[in-house]
């Protein structure tokens, strides 16, 4: 595999969401495949509180073998590398776009869209939208859950590290004393929560405060705590760095996550998961929602299937009745036999960084045909 210059450019609409997958996709695309990447970041203090090595105030810095730029108007002038990578459909700067057109060859411009179970991504995928001024072409490039998508992210040796750390009591000792906790007891039921502000947190705390089990939910900074009482103990910690944040996910028994990032790391875990998506006013995000879980419920037992559905759907829709969380609790057992299933079919499904390297490589394999064709047309 070559090793070619790359840009990607992030520009943070949801908190950690974006900027955490552009991290995650700029150090594998570095550790993984040799590659030399320059991240465009508008809001550093995000990146930060994913990697505190990663600091505030210079606008270029090196971090994991990545070069990190400050995203910041008026844009600086910079040659543009091989491959520009575009996250989420930001809008690169025009002066930037100029001299990709200029630029001989122009660079592969890759537009990463944001993850979807719906059924249309796999048509949409890895297709081409020419620019219509410029000698450019924008390839779209979907994350997704099946083989004829993009995959999602993952590190070559992540799930070997997941079943290391779970096998390692030592580990997980240590790590709940890192977080001033002690080892689970063995009836005591550990949850992560990850969530935006709408979330209906006071009626699962409620539910969870009647649990025949104790409980004790995990709370990072920045999340709304629900308050503690009867079988519900509360335990507020520090925002995590990723892989910090992947072991909480491992060492707990339920998680829940929000926006993309999180969801995805949820799903490595191969632990029971609720996730709160990005919420949009159209409630378009409910489609989104309902696709994914028509796809992760397929194999489901139907009773345990309806159970996850309702209340997703209800802690969505920000309306848990009293029986969402007891219908659910009744089935933790077959969601993490089931959670441990998708995550082998996933890893089956494809790796997203190693797929777009190899896209990459087979377009620049072609190009030269490519730009000899458009000539001739042109002649």
């Amino acid at each position: 595999m070559r090793a070619h210059t790359w840009d990607i450019f992030c520009n943070v609409v949801d908190n950690y969401g974006d900027v955490g997958v552009c991290w995650r996709l700029a150090r594998q695309l570095a550790r993984d495949h040799g590659q030399q990447v320059r991240l465009w970041v508008d809001a550093l203090d995000r990146l930060h509180k994913l990697n505190p090595a990663i600091v505030l105030l210079p606008d270029v810095q090196r971090c994991d073998g990545i070069e990190i730029r400050r995203w910041s108007a008026p844009f600086p002038e910079v040659e543009p590398h091989a491959i520009v990578v575009e996250t989420f459909g930001c809008d690169l700067p025009d002066a930037f776009v100029a001299k990709m057109a200029a630029r001989t060859p122009a660079p592969l411009w890759i537009n990463l869209e944001y993850l979807s179970a719906e059924q249309w991504v796999e048509s949409c995928h890895r297709r081409p939208s020419p620019h219509p001024r410029l000698p450019l072409t924008k390839y779209f490039y979907f994350p997704g859950f099946t083989a004829r998508t993009g995959g999602l992210l993952v590190e070559n040796d992540l799930i070997a590290q997941r079943d290391a750390f779970r096998r390692d009591s030592t580990a997980l000792q240590s790590f709940w004393q890192a977080l001033n906790l002690p080892a689970p007891a063995h009836d005591e039921l550990r949850v992560s929560l990850f969530c935006y502000p709408a979330a209906p947190v006071a009626a699962l705390a409620e539910a969870w405060s009647q649990s025949p089990q104790p409980i004790t939910c995990i709370v990072p900074d920045g999340v709304p705590a629900p308050p503690a009482r009867g079988s519900l103990k509360i335990h507020a910690i520090p925002f995590l760095p990723q892989p910090d944040y992947d072991r909480l996910l491992w060492a707990c028994d339920l998680n829940f996550v929000r926006g993309e990032d999180s969801f995805v790391r949820a799903q490595w875990a191969a632990a029971p998961l609720v996730w709160q998506i990005y919420p949009r006013q159209d409630g378009g995000h409910l489609i989104k929602l309902k696709a994914f879980l028509d796809l992760y419920c397929a194999r489901l037992p139907v009773e345990a299937a309806a159970a996850l559905r309702n209340f997703c759907e209800a802690w969505n829709s920000e309306t848990l009745s009293a029986d969402s969380w007891p219908r659910l609790y009744r089935h933790l057992g077959t969601l993490k036999t089931h959670a441990g299933q998708w995550a082998v079919r996933l890893a089956q499904a494809g790796n997203l960084t190693a797929g777009l390297v190899f896209f990459i490589e087979e377009q620049l394999k072609y190009a030269p045909f490519k730009i000899a064709s458009a000539k001739q047309e042109q002649s």
